[in-house]
């Protein structure tokens, strides 16, 4: 039985459930799952909307927007991105970079509770496999207000030089949340949500870009919806564990032994933000207590049999840095 593109549910034909489409499409409209296009074609894209279109970042990515039914290449009004393989070399597992950012988004949602973008995963006309991801930074057809930590920050490339994303630790980023947020108290658990997430899914990508604040329909500013979640060391097994240090200063026992972040230090980071120590302690059991949701997604999921097993094996060693 085929599974949903964007979901990984049981589906009677291939595609996307009824559920799916709607929020892909923000509607009831028609939402094609292949394209009449290959990933040869996204490189000629790029090429005509390059001095136009504002999507950062160095994966290749296009803009798309939904026309009766078919997704089409687009410089304005995109209201998708899509990603496919990347171009560019990788270490290792590159033809499964689509498959992991879609299923470390589904786990975050499914499993974990954790707002994300809508996201699917799309096939070229070949069949390959891409991964696509609806804009949330839209409001009734117009351009909503979003910061990411950076910004809000103050870094940039000409004042702290190439590496100014990693040029901050965790504890900061709280402190920025703390003085942009109103709804502080809410928003900071879900950044704790997110982080813990990302070290329990070995995303060592996890940088001030990578966290953004969006302007409410009240004027006040929100986490947005997360993006850009994905296994990283699946890919670059050499990186770090973290893409930013998650204190200024203090230093555990755990970490001085190990020369890696346990459970105390993430215990100690909520401590740090004001959660109150059992929601803190809640939130890092959850990472182990869905162990059999974990494995079962990424069964269904459309990474590679040597990337699933590998997936679920830096997974079980995350636990045994968090749980014991």
């Amino acid at each position: 039985m085929p599974v949903c593109m964007s979901t990984l549910q049981d589906i009677r034909q291939e595609g996307y459930s009824a559920a799916a489409r709607r929020r892909l499409t923000g509607g009831s409209r028609r939402f094609a799952h292949r394209f009449t296009f290959n990933r040869s074609d996204v490189t000629r894209f790029r090429l005509e909307t390059a001095r136009r279109m504002s999507i950062s970042g160095v994966q290749d990515k296009i803009s798309l927007r939904l026309e009766r039914g078919e997704l089409v290449h687009t410089d304005h009004d995109g209201e998708c991105i899509l990603k496919p393989v990347p171009s560019a070399d990788v270490p290792r597992l590159r033809e499964d970079i689509p498959a992991n950012e879609h299923l470390t988004m589904q786990l975050a949602a499914q499993v974990f509770g954790i707002e994300v973008a809508v996201n699917a995963c799309v096939s070229f006309a070949d069949g390959e496999l891409a991964y696509l991801v609806r804009r949330f930074d839209r409001r009734d057809g117009e351009k909503v207000a979003q910061k990411d930590l950076c910004q809000l920050s103050n870094r940039s490339e000409e004042i702290h030089g190439q590496n100014d994303k990693y040029d901050a630790t965790y504890e900061q980023c709280g402190r920025i949340l703390r003085r942009f947020c109103a709804a502080y108290a809410v928003e900071v658990e879900k950044l704790f949500t997110r982080i813990l997430f990302c070290y329990g899914f070995s995303n060592g990508d996890a940088h001030l870009k990578n966290f953004s604040l969006l302007q409410t329909e009240y004027d006040d500013y929100v986490l947005t919806p997360a993006y850009d979640l994905r296994c990283t060391s699946l890919h670059f097994p050499a990186e770090s564990r973290t893409a930013l240090e998650l204190f200024d200063d203090f230093e555990s026992e755990f970490f001085r032994g190990n020369g890696f972040y346990g459970r105390d230090d993430f215990l100690k980071l909520a401590e740090l933000y004001g959660m109150r120590s059992q929601r803190a302690v809640t939130y890092v059991d959850r990472i182990a207590e869905a162990r059999p949701a974990v494995a079962l997604l990424v069964q269904r999921s459309f990474l590679s049999e040597g990337a699933r097993v590998d997936s679920l094996s830096r997974y079980a060693d995350r636990l045994r840095a968090l749980v014991g």
